[in-house]
């Protein structure tokens, strides 16, 4: 109905602005308004809306970069350029670029009422016949995914979204959601899928080993650097790089990433010539870069340069109505595995399933029921091979009857109960690698796959001493 549209305007200018909101809202308008072409992008992200009217020509981000943005994020919004730089090239420019129509200034009130009740005709179409509703009927999944519950469907529709277009993607979500299994995703429904992927663990790498990675160097240019190596932005020309973790990178690192996406082009270490690049960058972070970027520990344009399309992939916890598809996927996928008949759980191990929070999310899922499969005796899986803590467990041990009574405190408290539930866990790994490599760091460190300096941080973390305990055992 039209008196239920809602409208987003983006001008710089506020009285253009505010002139339009004054002429769509005394026509029964629901109308938003954007200072700035990066707060509307932000705007779209959060909010659907029925139409966007927009200024061209914008200081930042402009008109014409909102259009593109938008074909992506919303896809089925029409989209009405407005300008005072009205040139035939300009014009067609934006209507290839998908812009619904285009008025210059000065224009009448009812030239644009005119243009806005043309544009929400077309869109009234194109949701009759969206085509998602049948890439996504009668699906219990989307490419390597599992689950039909309306955040999934969200994720699904963004990646198809994304995936045509060369747009720059950033994955968030907390450890265990998928996040390398989006970026394969998008990768896989790219006109890019016949080149390489190539994935990049920010956290495994020291500082220099990662610049050296990420750039490649030239023979001689530091201490080891004993033949030259390309990087491997160059390794996925043409393709895809997906840099997971990415807050994790040192401010250096981000201004010298910064360059190489701002430039297209990448200069190894000690070089002297930039080699031009074409990749698409996938990123993925567990934190909050916003936040980052508030405490001064991430550059707010390197920000800005990867979140231009987001997916935040829901926990486990906010899509549990697919939990007995995963349950049942991965049942079929380790029976099949391991040559077991197993025919499901029984309902005592099923509630089990349904009482645990899934601090690790899919991924412990898919652990505890790999393990299940394994210890199960019979046709179905019992609660106890499930090794899962009862409801009045394991769980409840960790908590400090500590009740928040603030986001922030809730957000604390959480992350205190699974540093306190990991502790263990890591303790027991460095000190059982470091016996059986006799107390000798370097080769732990190389037996179970780590950096040596990563590593070393961990076991600084527990406080262990390796004089004290090699000295002791």
């Amino acid at each position: 109905m039209r008196d239920e549209a809602r409208i987003l305007v983006v001008d710089d200018e506020s009285v253009i602005r505010e002139g339009i909101r004054r002429i769509l809202e005394n026509n029964k308008y629901r109308v938003d308004v954007a200072a700035s072409g990066q707060v509307a992008v932000e705007r779209l992200q959060e909010d659907d809306f029925d139409i966007v009217v927009t200024d061209l020509k914008m200081p930042g981000m402009s008109g014409m970069e909102v259009l593109k943005a938008i074909r992506i994020l919303q896809p089925d919004v029409p989209v009405i350029i407005i300008t005072g730089y009205s040139t035939v090239d300009t014009a067609v420019e934006a209507m290839k670029n998908g812009a619904f129509d285009y008025l210059a200034k000065p224009f009448t009130p009812d030239q644009i009422l005119g243009i806005v009740e043309k544009a929400l005709g077309q869109r009234a179409m194109l949701l009759e016949n969206f085509y998602l509703k049948k890439e996504l009927k009668d699906r219990h999944g989307f490419d390597s995914f599992v689950g039909e519950s309306k955040a999934m469907q969200k994720v699904y529709r963004r990646i198809i979204q994304v995936a045509p277009t060369d747009s720059t993607v950033m994955i968030t979500g907390e450890s265990g959601t998928g996040k390398e299994l989006v970026a394969r995703a998008v990768h896989r429904n790219s006109p890019r899928k016949d080149q390489a992927f190539v994935a990049v663990d920010c956290t495994s790498l020291a500082e220099t080993l990662l610049e050296s990675e990420l750039f490649g160097h030239v023979k001689g240019s530091f201490t080891g650097a004993v033949q030259t190596k390309t990087g491997l932005f160059k390794v996925a020309d043409g393709g895809t790089l997906f840099l997971d973790e990415v807050s994790n990178i040192s401010l250096t690192t981000q201004a010298k990433l910064l360059r190489v996406l701002q430039e297209r082009e990448v200069t190894p270490i000690g070089g002297t010539k930039p080699v031009p690049i074409d990749i698409r960058l996938v990123a993925a972070t567990n934190r909050s870069l916003k936040e980052m970027v508030s405490e001064g520990l991430f550059r707010e344009d390197l920000f800005f340069r990867l979140n231009i399309i987001p997916v935040d992939l829901p926990p486990l916890r906010e899509r549990l109505g697919d939990l007995p598809i995963l349950v049942g996927h991965f049942l079929q996928k380790f029976s099949r595995e391991m040559g077991k008949e197993i025919r499901g759980m029984t309902p005592a191990a099923m509630a089990c399933i349904e009482r645990h929070s899934f601090p690790g999310n899919v991924r412990e899922l898919e652990n505890v029921i790999e393990r299940a499969v394994v210890l199960a005796a019979d046709d179905l899986i019992e609660e106890d091979d499930l090794e899962l803590p009862s409801a009045a467990g394991e769980d409840d041990q960790l908590f400090c009857h500590f009740v928040p009574r603030t986001a922030d405190e809730l957000k604390e408290t959480k992350r205190h109960v699974r540093e306190q539930a990991v502790a263990p866990v890591e303790r027991a790994f460095v000190l059982d690698a470091l016996k059986r490599n006799d107390w000798n760091i370097t080769r732990a460190a190389e037996e179970v796959g780590m950096l040596r300096p990563n590593f070393q941080a961990l076991l600084k973390k527990q406080g262990i001493s390796v004089r004290e305990h090699s000295a002791n055992s």
